[in-house]
């Protein structure tokens, strides 16, 4: 059950926003897939809920990577870290809020050890049980309950980012906005790892703050004498001070213990309590403590938590993971003493950066996240399309700004609310001016539309105009030649006689009204009243007319079609063309050219008139004037015929001096090439020689047809495996040693250009193949038949067709071999037994036919005799 790579395009089009809302860990990512395609879900079902969930690219990419690298496991974070997992975390942590908010008060390692250790020991039960709960998250277990038995999963991961990569932007926008509208605003503020709340350790003690039990307090004495005293503060609440006793400190803020210190010290240190004295004392704060507080109601993970005591309201949402999917963010509430002590409302945090609400947390504070009282959506022409909280008898005019207002494309003259009445929907129509009294339910559903695709006041100039273009209809552009003359009047090539006015009706169809553009700018002539949508069309003189390209062929450097200008030469066409190439013939160049007629009222047999001309330096000399061309002429340069570029062939092998040689005259041959390298070696075998001749068109033509012949005998797949491909040069059988005795003869042949001649050394063997029973390389013999080589092989196969038999010699010929003819046989060669054709040939077979073929046109002599009947 696949997830086909089309639908996954989806997956990875998340906007910024969504991307920070993941609260799925990375092996949940891959068992929601797992589970949704062993459930049967849809592609498009499957996917929507992963991108609701706030899965990302960068996720994804995360998890292939790790599985790949084979060290995925428990921990992995990042925009994917569930929430219940960052809770866990946060809590296993040891000493984590306390060691962050006494390391920059005192510098004493001392008290920070303490109390670190401590709140380690309690933090390490609650690890160990947060791993007994939930045992997925070991990270000895994760690669195994995750891959241990299904990896295609993984594949399917890969597969969506593979294929996010091609995804059209104008798709992902529109999904990415689609999934936007369907997330509520603002839930994602305490559920992503970019924002964690935890309160600044960098600050001095708030004169505010209230002692507690484990509190640390400094006491700093100075003056006439000095003395520091640290302690912390007892569970009772009080401090032991030497020769003093206890003192109660808790509950008392730093301002009011420094007042109540200097009363009790006073006694102790004269001058301290009394105005004008010369003893100063200052309490500070130490290691702060750790306060319990519980949040409850609709959060993701309610419990107790261990925090900081400079902690506020909102890293407590935080550490809970966030508010619930029905969970309110306007009114979280903060319980102390079983007294409402404050009422948070996040969106004026987000809106307007107030923070007043987020009070400081003390020991047994209760934060308690109420469900929502309505959920609204927006959705259309608004900046931020979301789903958004509101309050009681909040009004259409607040939504508006919570989503940013509307988009310059929007229509804000109404908005639109499709709203559930308790029994069925309905769609109420709110006015701009009511938008500020329109009450909000549970529920709503308001769309702002887009403004209507037409003007208001729109005209248009098109054609022989200085500016043509869009202009305003008003008071002073409301005829034709004021429009005209707004658009900076007519170009000299206007076509004034008439113009056309294209009109659009109120019935939305149109109408075309003409103008006579001369006589109204001219003031013999009315002037026409525009309308909104006006086209107004002035044509070209040159429109009117029917200006056809010119054409060049042949030996000029840019032989093409150029556009035709008037009173246009040959000269100047050439001269446009690059000018004659090296082959051009001066003493003839054609030019073809249209019968045009438009006032005949006959028929006639002519089709074209042709003019030939002679050049000097690439102008007419064979006229007094120069030639002046016209539309759709054809200019032919033509190849001189005493021209000729060199032509080269090679000799190598055997030869006396081998390598490049240039043809000298037209009918040279064989016999010539070899004696200009010097004639043959005495090792030379001249019988063995073979001409390998670059194909032309025409014998690659041939050569195709050899394999469209092959493919229908012996089955494309099977050709297509031996990779045959028509080749760009071929064999020519050849009898060097005859031409060279008889120059001129039939044997010499005539050579082209890229011809290589090859002259071998002796080879003094035989090859046996095909239908036999074991091919086999044998030595020639000169007084031995056809039957002794085949013996050497075994004899005939029991499939082999006898009378077919052919051998292929060195220099490329090949012949068929009758009866016992040992003048057949020769050194070098090898002789091929063909298969009856009532037994297909394998691939094997045709390859060893093919292993000796120098080319296709060689083979195709064989393979005629091989597919016979």
């Amino acid at each position: 059950m696949k997830i086909k790579a089309l639908s996954l395009l989806v997956f990875m089009a998340c906007s910024p926003l969504v991307m920070a809302q993941s609260g799925m860990t990375d092996q949940q990512v891959v068992e929601y897939v797992k589970q949704g395609m062993a459930q049967g879900k849809s592609q498009s079902q499957l996917v929507s809920e992963l991108a609701r969930r706030g899965v990302t690219r960068e996720q994804a990419e995360r998890i292939k990577q790790l599985y790949e690298q084979g060290s995925l496991n428990g921990t992995t974070s990042g925009t994917g870290q569930s929430q219940q997992s960052r809770s866990r975390q946060r809590t296993s942590e040891s000493g984590y809020d306390t060691n962050r908010q006494t390391g920059n008060q005192t510098g004493n390692q001392k008290g920070t050890d303490q109390n670190s250790s401590e709140y380690s020991r309690n933090n390490n039960r609650n690890n160990r049980n947060s791993l007994n709960d939930s045992p997925e998250y070991a990270p000895e277990t994760y690669d195994r309950d995750v891959f241990g038995e299904d990896a295609s999963t993984m594949e399917e991961l890969t597969r969506m980012l593979e294929a996010s990569d091609g995804m059209n932007y104008t798709a992902q926008d529109s999904l990415s906005r689609a999934i936007q509208e369907n997330e509520v605003f603002g839930r994602n503020i305490f559920n992503t790892t970019n924002l964690t709340f935890e309160p600044s350790v960098n600050l001095a003690t708030p004169p505010n703050y209230r002692l507690g039990p484990g509190d640390e307090v400094i006491i700093d004495i100075w003056g006439t004498s000095q003395n520091t005293i640290r302690q912390e503060i007892s569970p009772d609440g009080t401090i032991n001070i030497e020769k003093i006793g206890p003192v109660n400190l808790s509950g008392m803020t730093v301002s009011q213990a420094n007042e109540h210190l200097k009363r009790v010290l006073g006694k102790t240190y004269s001058g301290l309590d009394t105005p004008g004295g010369d003893l100063e004392i200052s309490l500070t704060l130490g290691n702060s403590r750790t306060i319990q507080i519980n949040v409850m109601g609709e959060v993701l993970q309610p419990g107790t938590y261990a925090l900081s005591s400079f902690s506020t309201v909102f890293h407590a949402l935080y550490r809970a993971g966030g508010v619930s999917p029905i969970g309110s963010l306007r009114n979280v509430q903060v319980t102390r003493g079983g007294k409402t002590v404050a009422k948070v409302d996040v969106y004026d945090f987000i809106m307007k950066g107030k923070t007043q609400d987020d009070i400081r947390l003390q020991e047994g504070d209760v934060v308690i996240v109420p469900a929502y009282e309505a959920l609204v959506k927006i959705k259309g022409n608004v900046k931020r399309p979301m789903k958004y909280e509101m309050k009681h008898n909040e009004s259409l005019a607040t939504l508006i700004n919570y989503a940013g207002g509307f988009s310059s494309d929007a229509y804000t003259r109404s908005l639109r609310v499709i709203r559930q009445n308790g029994e069925e929907y309905e769609i109420n129509t709110v006015k701009e001016i009511n938008f500020g009294t329109y009450t909000l339910h549970n529920g709503d559903e308001v769309t702002a539309e887009a403004i209507l695709q037409r003007f208001t006041n729109r005209l248009e100039v098109r054609g022989a105009v200085y500016r043509p273009g869009l202009y305003q209809l008003n008071g002073e552009i409301n005829t034709v030649r004021a429009l005209v003359t707004e658009a900076k009047g007519l170009r000299g090539d206007a076509f004034t006689n008439r113009a056309v006015l294209k009109r659009e009706r109120e019935d939305l169809t149109t109408e075309m009204i003409s103008v006579d553009v001369r006589g109204i700018m001219a003031g013999s002539s009315p002037d026409i009243p525009l309308q909104k949508n006006d086209i107004l069309y002035i044509p070209s003189i040159h429109d009117l007319k029917d200006f056809g390209d010119v054409t060049i062929y042949g030996e000029v450097a840019r032989p093409d079609k150029y556009t035709y200008s008037a009173n246009m030469t040959l000269e100047d066409l050439i001269i446009r063309a690059g000018g004659l190439l090296e082959a051009a013939s001066t003493v003839r160049v054609d030019v073809a050219r249209r019968i045009k007629d438009p006032k005949s009222t006959v028929s006639t047999d002519s089709i074209g008139q042709m003019f030939t001309f002679a050049l000097k330096d690439g102008f007419v000399i064979d006229g007094e004037q120069a030639f002046t061309l016209q539309p759709y002429d054809q200019v032919f340069v033509r190849r001189s015929p005493g021209y000729q570029a060199q032509q080269n062939v090679q000799v190598q092998g055997e030869v006396i001096f081998g390598g490049t040689y240039a043809l000298t005259h037209t009918e040279e041959r064989l016999s010539d090439l070899m004696k200009k390298a010097g004639g043959a070696t005495d090792k030379a075998y001249l019988r063995g020689a073979k001409l390998t001749r670059v194909a032309n068109e025409e014998e690659k033509k041939r050569m195709k047809d050899v394999i469209d012949l092959m493919n229908r005998q012996f089955g494309k797949a099977m050709m297509d495996s031996l990779d045959i491909k028509v080749d760009s040069t071929f064999t020519v059988g050849i009898e060097l040693d005859k031409a060279v005795a008889n120059p001129g003869s039939e044997y010499d042949l005539v050579l082209r250009e890229g011809d290589v001649l090859s002259v071998p050394k002796l080879n003094n063997t035989v090859k046996i193949n095909g239908a036999v029973m074991m091919p086999n390389t044998v030595g020639y013999l000169s007084d031995k038949n056809a039957n002794y080589y085949l013996d050497q092989a075994g004899g005939y196969a029991l499939n082999a067709k006898k009378s077919k038999k052919f051998v292929i010699y060195m220099n490329g010929q090949v012949a068929r071999i009758k009866g016992r003819n040992k003048d057949k046989i020769e050194p070098g060669c090898e002789i091929i037994v063909p298969s009856k054709s009532n037994k297909r040939v394998t691939a094997g077979e045709i390859l060893g036919y093919t292993s000796s073929f120098a080319s296709l046109a060689t083979m195709f002599v064989t393979l005629t005799n091989l597919i016979k009947n």
